[in-house]
């Protein structure tokens, strides 16, 4: 072991920890947790805005934890798709956009389908129904003669049993269009999976591409008898309709924008060398994304990416300093990724482990998930005695928040209470800073004010604590931490680089958190 002296700055980030003061159906209050509470009673807290025009999302809109992450590491605020989509609406540019027109000259000229795929909700986390309606109207436009509309049901990002007044809105919005009509629907689990379970994506896959097993039904009475068998949207089997699958010479618009859960089927249709599971590659295909949705792949995308510098891992980095990211599957995207503004790549000294989630249908199954294995690996990697900034993400209190299960959901707090204790044990033996704070809120509010599950995020703000180590104090401030009482997740950066005496770049608007004093007394 290296007997150089770093002290390392370790921000934990808890996705999905919210703050609340209802204590009904709030799982993060509720749960046993210990260690949590002698913090937020004993540490520097403040509570961060992490939603609507605080993180560049429309006003009022949940956060979300690409939107977290890509915000905690720029210390901006970023504009996001969802706000850059709708203003493309607004200002008519959506209807000229070249990518979306080259769709509907393709199946002019070959005389064949137009096929819409994504999540059709309001949730506004991966896609927004207003966007699937702009791309009727731009259909409608164009004179398409045949749009086959492939519905991602949500439950997830919206109420459990929502997606049957989303479907009737769609069905609607289509009736006087004899040409344009809901082929197929598939829930989000099936259709949207992220963690390479390729038999759920194959599923959906099928459905879309195979006019097999279609059921004539009217799209409302199918969602209404899954309903009836207590399924709700998230889990929605994968069912045909009506007739329109996918074949030769077709065009295929995904409107998700957000990439991470539509990756999978995107790369079925277009990957040439495919190989998560046996398909027959369709030829003559035109598939295109509205946002990049892997650079590998060469798919056309309607909006392009911001282009984005200076994030906190790069500063870090070219400050010759070491830094280590941890996450199970579900969020390490998160604390990679999205963390360093949309680049794949780690930087020059960042190091990188992926610990494996469960491998289960859902996690109410194992509420404590991976995070006692991630924990063992942050304290190996303290103990290598190089790191100057780790980050970690507990995935528990949002996957299982997401999953209704409010039991669970305790069960899973308790648990990662259990790894913060062994985590500050650890980064105090080598002088660590820790850092608690989240990208959202939600396992706080597990139960709507009807008593049902309530399994979406909210727009509560998250907890920011401050743990010093004893040999590792903050100097300028009088000689107590004292954090500001107004913040954003955009300070979180901008507090790191305050901690590690780096310069912050002009890029970053946002501002330290820890309030300086007049005098100094240690």
């Amino acid at each position: 072991m290296s007997t150089r002296k770093v002290y390392p700055t370790v921000l934990t980030i808890l996705d999905g920890w919210g703050a609340s003061d209802n204590s009904h159906g709030n799982a993060v209050r509720n749960a046993n947790t210990p260690v949590l509470n002698a913090l937020l009673s004993n540490y520097p807290v403040t509570f961060l805005h992490c939603s609507g025009k605080h993180v560049g999302l429309p006003d009022k809109q949940m956060g979300n934890s690409e939107v977290g992450h890509v915000t905690m590491g720029g210390g901006r605020i970023i504009p996001q798709d969802l706000v850059k989509i709708a203003i493309s609406i607004e200002d008519y540019s959506f209807f000229s956009n070249p990518v979306l027109h080259k769709a509907c000259k393709k199946v002019e000229h070959n005389d064949s389908s137009l096929h819409i795929i994504g999540l059709c909700s309001n949730g506004g986390v991966h896609s927004h129904i207003d966007h699937l309606f702009s791309l009727i109207d731009l259909a409608r436009q164009k004179l398409v003669k045949r749009v086959c509309l492939h519905i991602i049901t949500d439950g997830r990002d919206t109420p459990p049993f929502s997606g049957i007044n989303f479907v009737e809105r769609i069905s609607n919005y289509i009736k006087e269009d004899n040409h344009i009509n809901i082929v197929t629907i598939t829930g989000r689990y099936y259709a949207m999976d992220r963690d390479s379970r390729w038999a759920r994506t194959e599923q959906a896959y099928n459905i879309f591409t195979n006019d097999e097993n279609t059921i004539l039904i009217d799209p409302v009475e199918l969602i209404a008898q899954y309903y009836n068998k207590s399924i709700s949207d998230e889990f929605i089997v994968p069912s045909r309709v009506n007739k329109g699958a996918i074949k030769s010479g077709d065009a295929i618009i995904f409107f998700n924008y957000r990439p991470d859960r539509m990756r999978q089927l995107a790369q079925a249709f277009s990957k040439s060398n495919f190989k998560g599971f046996s398909r027959e590659r369709i030829s003559d295909l035109l598939v295109i994304t509205f946002t990049q949705y892997d650079s590998l792949l060469d798919i056309p995308f309607v909006f392009k990416p911001n282009k984005l510098t200076n994030f906190l891992g790069e500063i870090v980095s070219k400050n010759n300093l070491k830094q280590f990211r941890i996450a199970e599957t579900e969020k390490y995207a998160h604390v990679t990724y999205f963390f360093n503004g949309g680049i794949e790549e780690p930087f020059l000294g960042e190091d990188r482990e992926l610990v494996p989630s469960p491998k289960v249908a859902t996690y109410d199954i194992t509420p404590a998930m991976s995070a006692l294995q991630v924990t063992q690996k942050v304290i190996k990697a303290l103990e290598k005695n190089c790191y100057s900034l780790i980050i970690i993400n507990y995935a528990n209190p949002d996957m299982l928040g997401h999953t209704g299960n409010y039991e669970a959901t305790i069960a899973a707090m308790e648990t990662v209470d259990k790894c913060i204790g062994q985590l500050l044990e650890n980064i105090s033996k080598f002088n660590g800073l820790l850092i608690l704070t989240a990208d959202h809120g939600n396992a706080e509010c597990m139960l709507d004010e009807n008593n049902n599950p309530h399994t979406s995020h909210t727009n509560n703000r998250v907890p920011f604590l401050l743990i010093e180590g004893e040999m590792n104090k903050i100097t300028g401030h009088g000689g107590q931490v004292h954090l500001k009482k107004e913040g954003s997740l955009i300070d979180i950066a901008p507090t790191i680089l305050d901690i590690l005496k780096l310069q912050k770049p002009l890029e970053m608007t946002g501002t330290s958190l820890i309030e300086l004093a007049s005098y100094e007394i240690r």
